[in-house]
């Protein structure tokens, strides 16, 4: 059993953590697999897809849709570091994680997310090259700098990243062994640690604005080149198919910022106000839904993908 904490009480630095998942919501949280596999199966086959189609057909080997490989392979990333640990906790109740796991998913969650953040902004910048200069598209934007930008994107990450399980290791004693949440997130463990937190604190607020502000105003800078590119076109249909590539870009950005920014400002600002529960259900909805609706959306929207799809299915139907 998931010992309480008590008052005055401390622990030396645990072998094991416990997550309970969703407090208050007892066993009714089983319930939730029901919403969370889902997004999970989908995360899965549909951004497994999404990169089986870009490797083997040699007509997207394009910086756009090796962009999109890599937002996908993020996404798998990002889904498998909590999903399976949130399904079984959800499912069988709370769980009993080691400790350096818990600081390895911590790692991951935040790598990742940054990752995606900053993937995201490239993907901003290509369609802002593509729309307005689109006749220097193929010298600015080459299969080489997207590997450029990969391998950026992925030391950032790495850089900022790696203070927040060591800011965490640096303490030895506890005041409970149970985490109120579905996974290791990093103020959710530290606010069971003994000792003087403000640099976690600090840390976790500055980074937040720093890496998601700073992509998120890339981002809308792009969006304004682009805007500012589109209304110079001469004809309405070509500024609703110039905009129309961007659409599936829109779309994802908001599926992925929104829910971010949202479970941010309450934790930050609402914790007062709004049930910890609801925060908690918000960061893992904020964590699975960009995974599992990204291979949608752009599977839709975007025709060569579409119609790779539409013709591989046939093919093996016809078999």
């Amino acid at each position: 059993m998931a010992e309480a904490p008590q008052p005055n009480s401390t622990f030396p630095r645990p072998v094991f953590f416990i997550l309970t998942g969703i407090p208050g919501l007892g066993g009714a949280q089983a319930w939730l697999t029901l919403v969370f596999a889902p997004m999970y199966l989908l995360a899965l086959l549909g951004n497994g897809a999404l990169l089986l189609v870009v490797q083997v057909d040699s007509t997207l080997h394009q910086p756009m849709f090796l962009l999109l490989a890599m937002l996908a392979a993020t996404d798998l990333g990002l889904a498998t570091s909590i999903a399976p640990g949130l399904l079984a906790v959800l499912w069988l109740g709370p769980r009993p994680v080691p400790y350096t796991a818990c600081l390895v998913q911590m790692f991951f969650v935040h790598t990742l997310t940054a990752v995606e953040s900053g993937v995201l902004l490239t993907m901003a910048c290509d369609r802002a090259v593509a729309i307005g200069r689109p006749l220097h598209y193929p010298i600015l934007v080459t299969k080489a700098r997207v590997g450029y930008a990969a391998l950026a994107h992925a030391l950032k990450a790495l850089a900022i990243c790696v203070p927040f399980p060591l800011l965490v290791a640096r303490f030895e004693h506890f005041q409970a062994k149970t985490i109120n949440h579905a996974y290791c997130a990093h103020m959710a463990v530290v606010e069971l640690v003994i000792g003087n937190t403000r640099a976690n604190n600090l840390y976790g607020l500055t980074l937040s604005l720093a890496v998601s502000g700073v992509d998120i105003l890339g981002i809308a800078g792009s969006y304004g080149l682009i805007a500012h590119a589109v209304l110079r076109l001469p004809t309405r249909e070509a500024r609703a198919k110039a905009f129309g590539t961007c659409s599936s870009h829109i779309c994802v950005i908001l599926a992925f910022y929104v829910p971010g920014l949202f479970s941010y400002l309450t934790h930050r600002f609402g914790h007062h106000t709004v049930p910890k529960p609801v925060h908690i259900l918000l960061s893992n909805i904020y964590l699975l839904l960009p995974p599992a609706l990204n291979p949608l959306i752009y599977g839709v929207r975007t025709k060569q993908i579409r119609d790779r799809f539409l013709e591989t299915f046939t093919f093996r139907k016809g078999q």
